[in-house]
């Protein structure tokens, strides 16, 4: 979703993306992909840019998006299975994940390549804060990491959890993330510091999170299909 709240933007699997106006509640267009198969996307803070999954007879590539025109920018491609993607805020560089330890780094207005990082255990999420700088990955070893994106260098890790984290986000100032976990909690991290701030527990394992660009409010979704909201004090 936008920052604003107006636009959003909805992985619709075979054949197209939709582009959504939240206010109008309205389709604003379809992304169409020439029978492809689309497994995720990604959205620039101002809402006029997306990076999307696609998969076309066994073929995949990263597609970038136009959202006001409606039209495909560029694409590159990937030859490794991309299990999700991630945008800076400004649009400047993309982040997509794969299924073993690896992470990628984009220049969304290129579609070159700049960086490949490599984690430590299976990538299952990540995040990127406004201006690209920092960037948090998720992994299946119940931790997370904490990179600096211009050198490609993992700063630290964060620990705490005690089951796989399936989900994180990052404030937009990338001084405050937040991961979802399946033992159950949802934590809040002072990224800089490397420790954790506060504890959420819930009744059952989370998949997902997000945070607002202050900070202040969270939402997770559970393995049940309950959506959480916190608001940060």
């Amino acid at each position: 979703m936008s920052s604003d709240g107006r636009r959003a933007v909805s992985a619709a699997s075979f054949d197209k993306t939709l582009v959504l106006d939240v206010e109008g509640k309205r389709e604003l267009h379809a992304l169409s992909g020439d029978s492809s198969y689309v497994s995720g996307i990604a959205m620039s803070a101002d809402g006029r840019l997306a990076v999307s999954i696609v998969y076309i007879d066994g073929d995949q590539s990263l597609r970038v998006w136009d959202l006001d025109g409606g039209r495909e920018l560029r694409t590159f491609s990937d030859s490794s299975f991309v299990d999700g993607v991630a945008m800076s805020a400004d649009g400047r560089l993309a982040v997509s994940f794969h299924g073993e330890r690896e992470l990628r780094v984009w220049d969304v207005q290129s579609g070159r390549e700049l960086r490949t990082l490599q984690g430590h255990s299976k990538v299952k999420g990540v995040a990127v804060n406004a201006n690209g700088s920092v960037a948090i990955s998720a992994f299946n070893d119940k931790t997370l990491g904490v990179w600096n994106m211009d050198s490609g260098r993992q700063l630290r890790t964060l620990e705490g959890h005690f089951s796989r984290v399936t989900g994180v986000a990052v404030s937009a100032d990338g001084r405050i993330a937040v991961s979802a976990s399946e033992d159950r909690t949802l934590r809040l991290w002072d990224v800089d510091g490397g420790r954790e701030l506060v504890t959420f527990t819930t009744y059952v394992g989370l998949l997902c999170c997000a945070i607002s660009l202050d900070g202040k409010t969270i939402v997770a979704g559970d393995k049940n299909g309950d959506i959480h909201y916190l608001r940060c004090e």
